[in-house]
């Protein structure tokens, strides 16, 4: 939510691995036109009445969505290293990446504790090099506790302009 100003107005939104909507469905509610991708087809039956949905395997299938951009992406609890040059790809020149999933550390918590899911220290900004860094978050959370990288980060840095702070 904190970002989403960043969007451009009324602009096309997809949200990866989006499992039940939760921001695909706040997304809607502002005005933008999303696209939510995930594998649970029984999840996303509920989304048509938001925008697009699409069923696949993100990380055993070919990308469902080639050459499609958007001026927004969503990432939020989900990391397939793979998916990271496509998932930069499909943004729009001067589109958001809005990315927040678990990191090294969270293991002391629960749930994921395989470091295969969890971010190195500083690896969030490192995929994101070359992008327009506004906001980059690392740390423990609470409500429930958790230990996540968060980024917000723009596509070209010329298109900053037009994006308010």
């Amino acid at each position: 939510m904190r970002w989403s100003r960043l969007i451009a107005p009324a602009g096309s939104v997809l949200d990866v691995a989006c499992g039940s909507g939760r921001h695909l469905r706040w997304l809607a509610a502002q005005g933008f036109a999303v696209t939510g991708v995930d594998r649970d087809a029984a999840a996303l039956a509920s989304l048509s009445q938001y925008g697009r949905s699409v069923v696949a395997d993100l990380e055993n299938a070919p990308w469902p969505l080639p050459g499609q951009c958007f001026d927004a992406v969503v990432v939020t609890n989900y990391l397939w290293r793979p998916l990271w040059p496509v998932v930069l790809a499909s943004l729009a020149d001067g589109g958001v990446l809005i990315y927040e999933t678990f990191a090294l550390g969270h293991e002391a918590f629960g749930k994921p504790s395989n470091p295969d899911f969890l971010l190195r220290a500083g690896e969030l900004l490192e995929a994101c090099r070359g992008l327009h860094v506004v906001a980059f978050e690392d740390g423990t959370l609470d409500a429930p506790t958790r230990r996540v990288q968060r980024i917000a980060a723009i596509s070209s840095p010329a298109a900053n302009a037009r994006h308010p702070l």
